[in-house]
């Protein structure tokens, strides 16, 4: 089984869905099989399959969730230093080739959103990154080829 680092934040962010999903949303899908069950005939009942499969992805959704926070560790943010880039880092790259700017917050797979900015520690581009100090170069692999990026800034 796969560690999974998270923040507090992460973790309880996770943990309230999970309730929600338990609480709200199940006992709503169970609802919705009783009553198309209550119409008839099952096996020309499209709401009643459209309801069990509702349930079945609920369920594979419960179960990852709970695999996930099984598995997490929690990052005590206290001990975030910006000597190296690590996790929980917010960090300024610059693509060599480019010249492009870049800044990302480096977080766990389950927190990353690259609207807002968050990228996975697990991805190829962090992954290269990780232990490099301000004004290192790392060059990173990618499925399109090989990148270089400069280190411009490390920070919390």
């Amino acid at each position: 089984m796969a560690v999974n680092y998270m923040t507090e934040e992460g973790y309880r962010k996770l943990k309230e869905e999970l309730l929600e999903l338990e609480s709200v949303q199940r006992p709503l899908i169970t609802q919705q099989i009783i009553e198309a069950r209550d119409k008839g005939d099952l096996s020309e009942n499209a709401e009643y399959d459209a309801a069990k499969e509702a349930q079945g992805l609920l369920e594979l959704k419960i179960s990852q969730i709970k695999s996930t926070l099984a598995s997490a560790r929690l990052i005590d943010e206290s001990q975030i230093s910006t000597h190296e880039i690590q996790i929980m880092n917010r960090i300024k790259i610059k693509n060599v080739k480019t010249g492009q700017i870049m800044s990302y917050l480096i977080v766990s797979e389950i927190e990353a959103n690259l609207r807002e900015g968050k990228l996975s520690v697990n991805t190829p581009i962090a992954q290269g990154l990780l232990g490099k100090k301000v004004g290192e170069k790392a060059q990173v692999e990618v499925p399109s080829g090989i990148l270089e990026f400069e280190v411009l800034e490390i920070s919390l």
